[in-house]
Formats: C-alpha cells, structure tokens, sequence
C-alpha cells in the first residue's frame, strides 16, 4: 500500500524527522489558507499522486501530445508547467492550484494516461544548499534492512545506479542493533558533510529508520533529503510503500489507503483475499491469498 507525500511526511513527522511546514488543499481557496497559515513569501505547490518524476511532468489539455509523450517517457521538455511549482504570491499559490485540481497529470511513471490530481500540497519553501538521495528497502538476499544514500538528489536511484554506481554509499543493517549512530555518522561523511551538517544527518537518518521499523514499511525514499544553508538536514519529499499483511497493526495507516490511486483489479482482488499479478496483454493472474 502507498500513501501520498504529504500523508508520508506526516508519519515521518511523528517520529521526530523534519520535514517542511504544509498543509493539504482539494480547492483553490484551502491552498491559500495554507500557504497564509505557514506564511512567509515562497511556497511550494506540489500534485498528489502516487507517482514519481511530477516535477517534470505535464498535464493533458495544456500543452501539446507530443509533450506528453515525451514527459511520459522521462524525456526533457521545455513546453508549459510540471506538477512541483514555486509561488511567491498568494495569488500565485491560487493560479497553480486551480491549474492542477481536477486535472490528469502525466509522468514518467504514470505513462500516458496519467492520474488525476484531486489533491494539492502547499508547503513552504527553504534554502537549499544540497540535494541528496536516501532510501530504505528490505534486501531479500540478505533479510536485512538496506539503506541507500547519494550525493545525487532529485535523480532516480535506477539512472545513478547505471550511469554512476560508486555514487551510491550503502549501509546494510544488523536486525537485532538496528541501525547505530556510527552507521549514521558513516553515511553523512560519505555524503561529504561535516561539523553540524554530521550531527544534523546523524539524527535524521536515525530517525527516519525508526519510522521504517515502526510502521513496517516495505520502501522509504526521501529524494531529495536536502542539507539546507543552515546546515540543517530535512526530508523534502518522501514516498512510503506498506508491507500489506502488516496493515492490521496499523489501521491509522491503512485508513490512509486512497482507492482512486489503485488499480481497480487489485482492489477487486484484495475483497476475495487474492493476490493479483497484472501481466502484459489482457491477461491476468489471480492467486489464493
């Protein structure tokens, strides 16, 4: 099961990991209100979609199908706006937001049907010094937890590992210790940090795999996890993907599911205990649970 950014940064708030100020919007009006309740002059305008790569996305209707191609394909493209904006006025949180409420946002993950946007993140802005890349999955050769770090933020994990494997620092986790603050310290010096940036990382990867353990989750990528001109550490995005057999030791986040994100089968599946594999065609496979 996944959850939608902003309710991941929820979670992950709850155990102590920073993340920016937001608030979730589904109209124009309630985007403002969010934006006047963090205040400040630089907000974010994020879509909210179970999908990656947003940012470089494109919405049908406003702009050209070529684009969309290409957008749903991971492919560059300059023609219009993606579903990540900067807004610098209220008016401008309003603009964004209408343009994306209501509408099909397609991204390299979504191919070329995209997903509908029915809600908006507005969260406020922070100065960046550095985008890094962090994740967290169970590795089944070794039944342990890995956790992936790199210098190369904002990139998907895949096209680093092929284009730059070394840039991945990997720490691989003892189930009975957890992972231990000389892990820790291990991984932000191997991000290049230092002083307080260490200290800062330390505790925010510490943090961030007790929100791992605790929620027995299957996958968390933060990407990026920024270091900010402050020397502070934060989550400025975040994916988490739940064990589904482990939902029942947590129905506040299975009360998080959002059924229009699903694919239709797999919710049929799920109601007779079943276990649906999509193949390619119009073929599927249905298993006893």
């Amino acid at each position: 099961m996944k959850v939608h950014e902003y309710q991941a940064k929820e979670i992950l708030r709850g155990f102590g990991v920073p993340v920016p100020e937001g608030h979730a919007a589904r109209t124009s009006l309630a985007a403002v209100e969010g934006a006047e309740a963090i205040g400040g002059t630089l907000w974010v305008v994020k879509s909210q979609i179970h999908a990656g790569g947003r940012g470089k996305g494109r919405f049908v209707g406003q702009v050209s199908d070529a684009t969309l191609t290409m957008a749903s394909t991971g492919g560059e493209t300059s023609e219009g706006q993606g579903g990540v904006r900067l807004a610098r006025t209220l008016d401008e949180v309003r603009e964004h937001a209408g343009q994306m409420l209501g509408e099909t946002l397609v991204t390299k993950q979504t191919g070329i049907g995209g997903q509908a946007v029915r809600t908006v993140y507005v969260e406020s802005g922070c100065r960046i010094a550095r985008e890094l890349y962090l994740g967290l999955l169970l590795d089944r050769s070794t039944n342990r937890v890995l956790v992936m770090a790199s210098t190369e933020g904002g990139m998907d994990i895949e096209d680093v590992a092929e284009e730059d494997p070394d840039a991945i620092k990997k720490v691989t986790v003892d189930p009975g210790l957890g992972l231990v603050p000389y892990q820790a310290r291990k991984l932000a010096f191997a991000l290049g940090m230092k002083g307080r940036e260490v200290r800062s990382a330390s505790q925010f990867l510490l943090a961030v795999y007790e929100a791992y353990m605790g929620t027995d989750c299957s996958m968390l990528e933060i990407n990026p996890m920024v270091v900010t001109e402050d020397g502070d550490v934060m989550a400025l995005d975040a994916k988490m993907t739940f064990d589904d057999n482990a939902l029942f030791r947590h129905t506040e986040i299975e009360n998080l599911r959002d059924e229009h994100e699903e694919d239709a089968s797999e919710l049929e599946a799920q109601k007779w205990n079943l276990s649906y594999v999509k193949l390619d065609g119009n073929i599927g496979c249905m298993v006893n649970g």
